[in-house]
């Protein structure tokens, strides 16, 4: 889609609401087709799933820890627009542990990661976007066909033809909830059950605690997914940083539980998976309250034609970070087909 060459005879002002994958994605393609965009973000800079946080050293990737492409237009899109540089091939041993406790590879398929961190990626890709960082969107109101949208200090942001929101579905809904489109936000009432949450725990060991696998998807009921980060292209660490993904049920248990605790537990699981008896010396945690989303309908992407409202996302297609993508890709063709007095 990106190389199409179009010139709209009218320039729409247009919303995005979130820069993660989706919302840049959406940015960049109306963008390339001659609208006026600007991107709200209610963190300092744009990632998403797509999330690092500062450790010793270096960073850790606690959000998503990789992504793969089976849309042919995906990685053209990436390197064009955020660079070659941005993101590697991850060229690890990756495992799966079956419910007897042997260890299977995973699939053979390519499976790239941001360098030298995962938000490389849309730091990279919000070049090309107007983006306001810092800014919550907590209310918008409609009048005479287009969206005063408003902070969550009342303060008005602009008047735009169109809105995008590509936050999560528990964020996307209260957002439409506090602007009176009870009606539109049911739609997502499905969705929102259906996003799990999950504690992420990044460790630092001077030696390596498993020699066996880069990347394990675990059988443990603690543990759904353990990663060497420094395994992956473009991390020069000291060591070894190892990411901890918790499983959504016991997320969900301790979902409440204090960083220090939710950490304590989750390592005395890691050493029951690999046996390795030293502890680490440097801990990070972090809560994603909508982390992934499983099941239920997968329509790509929502759009309200009636209210110049739509909804991109990993979690409307599919669930992996190159839905984010697709979603915004559909929902960009949908709202430029609209006529321009809608």
């Amino acid at each position: 889609m990106f190389n199409q060459t179009f010139h709209s005879p009218v320039i729409r002002r247009v919303a995005i609401v979130g820069s993660g994958l989706a919302g840049l994605t959406a940015a960049i393609e109306l963008k390339g087709l001659g609208h006026d965009v600007t991107v709200f973000e209610k963190s300092r800079g744009p990632g998403g799933r797509l999330a690092a946080k500062r450790v010793t050293g270096g960073s850790a990737d606690m959000g998503a820890q990789y992504f793969t492409s089976r849309n042919p237009d995906f990685l053209p899109f990436l390197r064009k627009f955020a660079g070659d540089e941005t993101f590697e091939t991850w060229k690890g041993r990756f495992g799966f542990e079956t419910v007897a406790g042997e260890w299977e590879p995973f699939p053979a398929e390519a499976r790239f990661v941001g360098t030298p961190r995962m938000t490389a990626i849309t730091r990279a890709l919000s070049a090309h976007a107007r983006l306001v960082a810092e800014t919550r969107v907590k209310k918008l109101a409609r009048n005479d066909q287009a969206w005063s949208v408003f902070d969550d200090a009342g303060s008005h942001l602009g008047d735009f033809h169109q809105v995008i929101i590509t936050a999560p579905p528990a964020q996307a809904r209260e957002l439409m909830v506090n602007s009176g489109l009870n009606e539109l936000a049911s739609h997502l009432d499905d969705p929102v059950k259906r996003v799990l949450p999950c504690w992420a725990v990044a460790a630092h060991f001077p030696v390596s605690p498993w020699p066996h696998h880069e990347g394990m998807r675990c059988q443990h009921p603690a543990l759904f997914w353990v990663a060497n980060n420094s395994s992956k292209p473009g991390r020069n660490d000291e060591g070894q940083w190892w990411v901890l993904h918790a499983s959504p049920a016991w997320t969900e248990e301790h979902v409440d539980t204090p960083a220090e605790a939710v950490a304590e537990k989750l390592l005395a699981a890691f050493q029951e998976l690999t046996g390795f008896e030293a502890g680490p010396d440097e801990v990070v945690t972090h809560r994603w309250l909508y982390a992934r989303s499983e099941g239920g309908e997968q329509p790509g992407h929502l759009w309200f034609a009636d209210y110049g409202l739509g909804l991109a996302g990993d979690w409307l297609s599919g669930g992996r970070v190159e839905g984010a993508f697709d979603s915004a890709c559909g929902l960009v063709a949908e709202l430029n087909a609209v006529p321009a007095t809608q």
